[in-house]
């Protein structure tokens, strides 16, 4: 087996590497990673193309000997690159894959923008079988052709392909800094925009944590993913027999409720919660197909996620970085 990895130097492609290299099951096999701004660490049994996903001869010679993709590669709210990077780069790994004498199969790693995740107001539970639905900008029209692209794949020459689809991916004490009233606050709501200016500065300053309220004044649901939880769902894909053509949702059990967060936190750690009005609804991302065809399930449920993310203790060397908007 050896796997080109795209998108290896971010969140999630790090893990992977990491856990691929340690796992015994995965003793066999090598990586490769196609690299543009940054670079990947050295390791004896990885090497690297650099260049860009965009570039057609530059994807050839990154896929020469490959048997196995997994494509993390991606682009947030640009819309000057996300064409080039999300969909022309996608259409030459495919295209190139499907000509290729060695490679075996392509697992793509989605995101749940492609069904809206909360933006829209979803009445049951969102399962591998609703249509594609992206909320407004590019980042999520990507994420939906992406999809769209491999089944027209898998339809047209039989491609061994298997997406997995995540919503927002947690590590570290990401969950934590998603809760601050802070202007380095982690991705979305910015919780310090929503409130005046003073009731923010002594939000912070209490670490009060927000709760994300409904149009109607209901605590909503969100879903998340730990990425060591998403790339245990990779490793169980690449050779797993029952993910041949297959879209799966890969979440935690249940979404998180923003009250019963605030709950937990003050029981454990003796926070309040503040209640924010926001436009977004409740989803809840099903992962029942995923535990049933793939024996999968997610280690992580609401108090393991909260516990591991406040217990994180961040080195001054391990700097938080956002390597892109959005």
């Amino acid at each position: 087996m050896r796997i080109l990895v795209t998108g290896a130097t971010g969140k999630v492609g790090q893990v992977f590497l990491d856990r691929l290299f340690s796992d015994d099951r995965f003793s066999h096999a090598s990586a490769r990673a196609l690299c543009n701004n940054r670079e990947v660490e050295t390791h004896d049994r990885l090497d690297m193309v650099k260049g860009s996903i965009s570039d057609r001869e530059v994807v050839k010679q990154a896929l020469e000997g490959i048997t196995h993709i997994v494509h993390l590669a991606t682009c947030k709210e640009v819309p000057e690159t996300v064409m080039d990077v999300s969909i022309k780069g996608m259409f030459w790994l495919l295209e190139e894959s499907r000509v290729s004498p060695s490679f075996e199969r392509f697992v793509h790693i989605s995101g749940d923008a492609s069904v809206g995740h909360f933006f829209y107001n979803y009445d049951r539970p969102i399962t591998e079988e609703f249509p594609v639905k992206a909320y407004p900008g590019c980042y999520a029209l990507s994420k939906a052709l992406e999809e769209t692209m491999l089944e027209q794949y898998y339809h047209q020459y039989d491609l061994d392909g298997c997406c997995l689809r995540a919503p927002w991916i947690m590590e570290k004490d990401d969950f934590k800094q998603s809760l601050s009233f802070s202007d380095d606050v982690f991705g979305g709501p910015r919780w310090c925009e929503l409130v005046s200016p003073k009731d923010a500065k002594r939000y912070q300053e209490s670490s009060t944590i927000p709760v994300m309220l409904d149009p109607e004044g209901l605590a909503v649901s969100r879903n998340f993913v730990h990425v060591d939880d998403l790339v245990s769902a990779i490793l169980t894909s690449l050779e797993h027999p029952a993910a041949r053509q297959q879209l799966f949702n890969i979440s935690m059990d249940e979404p998180v409720n923003y009250q019963l967060a605030a709950d937990y936190l003050k029981e454990t750690r003796n926070l309040d919660c503040v209640g924010v009005t926001t436009p977004f609804y409740s989803t809840w991302l099903d992962n029942a197909k995923a535990r049933l065809r793939l024996g999968w399930s997610p280690d992580y449920d609401l108090s393991k996620l909260i516990d591991s993310s406040w217990d994180y203790e961040r080195s001054s060397d391990d700097e938080r970085k956002v390597y892109y908007p959005g």
